[in-house]
C-alpha cells in the first residue's frame, strides 16, 4: 500500500479530498481526517462541513479551508466541485446514516470517489440501490469498516485463507460498551442523540452502530457468507427507541455456526471488541483492546502468540504495519490504513493501472450484508426470536 510506496520514494500527487459532514463538535469527522492525513496520501481542500451555510463555513474555516469552498449543502458541493478544474477526485462522508444514500449517489454519479461511513444507509431498499449506483459509477465506493484495517486482523484473514485454521465450524464476535447505559441521549449530547433516532440512524440501535461492525468482522476474517440468523434484540434503557442490546444465533452457508452479542449497556466495558474462530486444525482469537498480537492455537499444542511486526505475522500483516514491533499501533493507524488503501485504488484510477489484489478494503457490498444484517436482526427480534433468512 501507500506505506510501501513511500518507501520507493516515489509519490503520486495527493487526492484532492472533500467532507460531507464532520464539522465543529462532531467526533467521527475529526478521526476520518486524522486517517487521510497519516499516510500523507490526501489534501482536503472543501467541505460541505454541517447541516447550515453558516455552521459549514465557520467550521471550513477552523480547518483552513477556502471560504468559497465551504459549501452549505453536499448537493451544492458535488455540482460545484465537479465543474472545476482542481475540484475534488474523493469525498468522505461522515453524516448520520440517513444521508449516506443521497450524498453518495450525488458524488458517484459525477465520477468522484466515495469513502464513506458505516453503516451503508439506513434502510436495505437504499442500499440496494445505493449498490446499483456504485455498480454503474466510474468513480470507487469504500467503506471504513476501520476494523479491517488492523495488521493482525489480515494476519488473521491470511491464516484462514491458508487453511491453517482447517473447516471452520465457530465463529464468535463481540462487541459491549457501556456508553448508552443511562438515557445520554435525553441530555442532548450529540452523538447519542441521533445514534437513537430512527429517523437519522434507521432500524437499528447497537446492532447498526457496533454489531454491523463485529459482523463484518468476523466475516472479514473468515471469509464466510451468512445464510440465516436468530436474534434476541432488546432496548433495556426506558424510553429509548431503538434496541441498545442484542445476542444473535448465526448460521452460516456451509454449516460453521456464529454468536454476535452487541450491547451499549454492558456496564464496564469501553470498545470491547473481540473475534474467535475456531476450525478443525485450530483456533484464533484477537481483541481490540490489545490488536497488536493475535493468539494462535493448533489442536492439542500449547497457544501461539504472533505479534505485530513480529517473526510469525505474515506479508499481509506487514504491508499495513508502519512501525516496529513494540510501538503499538492502534485504533487510528486501522482507520488510515482504510484510506490509504483506498488511495492506492484511486490513484490506479487515474491512470487506468491494474490494482494489486493484496489491497483490500470494504466495499458496497460488504455495506448491503450490513444492513440486510440489522434488518434481519430487527425482524426476527420481533418474531421472538424466530430464525430469518439473510
Amino acid at each position: 500500500m501507500t506505506i510501501e510506496a513511500s518507501k520507493s520514494g516515489e509519490r503520486a500527487a495527493k487526492i484532492r479530498l472533500g467532507m460531507v459532514g464532520g464539522g465543529q463538535g462532531a467526533f467521527i469527522g475529526a478521526v476520518h481526517r486524522m486517517a487521510a492525513r497519516l499516510d500523507d496520501q490526501y489534501d482536503l481542500v472543501a467541505g460541505a462541513l454541517s447541516s447550515t451555510p453558516e455552521k459549514s463555513l465557520a467550521s471550513g474555516r477552523d480547518l483552513g479551508l477556502d471560504p468559497e469552498r465551504c459549501y452549505g449543502s453536499f448537493e451544492e458541493m458535488a455540482q460545484k466541485e465537479s465543474a472545476r478544474a482542481d475540484g475534488i477526485e474523493a469525498v468522505s462522508i461522515v453524516t448520520p446514516n440517513h444521508v449516506h444514500f443521497a450524498a453518495a449517489k450525488a458524488f458517484l454519479e459525477r465520477g468522484i470517489h466515495v469513502i464513506c461511513d458505516k453503516p451503508l444507509t439506513s434502510n436495505l431498499e437504499d442500499a440496494k440501490a445505493l449498490k446499483d449506483v456504485a455498480h454503474k459509477a466510474s468513480a470507487l465506493f469504500i467503506l471504513t469498516h476501520n476494523y479491517t484495517g488492523y495488521p493482525m486482523v489480515r494476519h488473521a484473514r491470511e491464516l484462514v485463507a491458508a487453511g491453517e485454521l482447517g473447516d471452520i465450524r465457530l465463529v464468535q464476535m463481540e462487541y459491549p460498551q457501556d456508553w448508552l447505559a443511562e438515557p445520554v441521549e435525553q441530555t442532548g449530547a450529540k452523538q447519542a442523540v441521533w445514534r437513537t433516532d430512527p429517523a437519522q440512524s434507521g432500524v437499528g440501535g447497537s446492532t447498526g452502530d457496533i454489531g454491523t461492525h463485529a459482523y463484518n468482522l468476523g466475516c472479514f476474517i473468515s471469509g464466510l457468507e451468512l445464510d440465516e440468523l436468530a436474534a434476541d434484540v432488546h432496548t433495556f434503557v426506558e424510553g429509548r427507541r431503538l434496541d441498545d442490546n442484542a445476542h444473535v444465533m448465526l448460521r452460516f452457508k456451509g454449516g460453521a455456526k456464529g454468536l454476535l452479542w452487541c450491547s451499549q449497556v454492558a456496564t464496564g466495558n469501553e470498545n470491547g471488541l473481540k473475534v474467535r474462530i475456531y476450525g478443525t486444525k485450530a483456533g484464533i482469537e484477537w481483541t481490540q483492546a490489545d490488536p497488536n498480537y493475535l493468539w494462535f492455537t493448533r489442536l492439542g499444542e500449547p497457544k501461539q502468540l504472533i505479534t505485530r511486526g513480529g517473526a510469525g505475522a505474515g506479508s499481509s500483516a506487514a504491508r499495513v504495519t508502519r512501525i516496529p514491533s513494540g510501538h503499538p499501533e492502534g485504533y487510528l493507524e486501522a482507520f488510515a490504513t482504510i484510506y490509504s488503501e483506498a488511495a492506492v485504488a484511486i490513484q490506479a484510477a487515474r491512470s487506468g493501472a491494474v490494482v494489486d489484489p493484496a489491497v483490500v478494503y470494504p466495499t458496497v457490498d460488504d455495506g448491503v450484508k450490513g444492513v440486510a444484517f440489522v434488518t434481519a436482526c430487527i425482524e426476527s427480534g420481533k418474531k421472538n426470536g424466530g430464525w430469518v433468512k439473510v
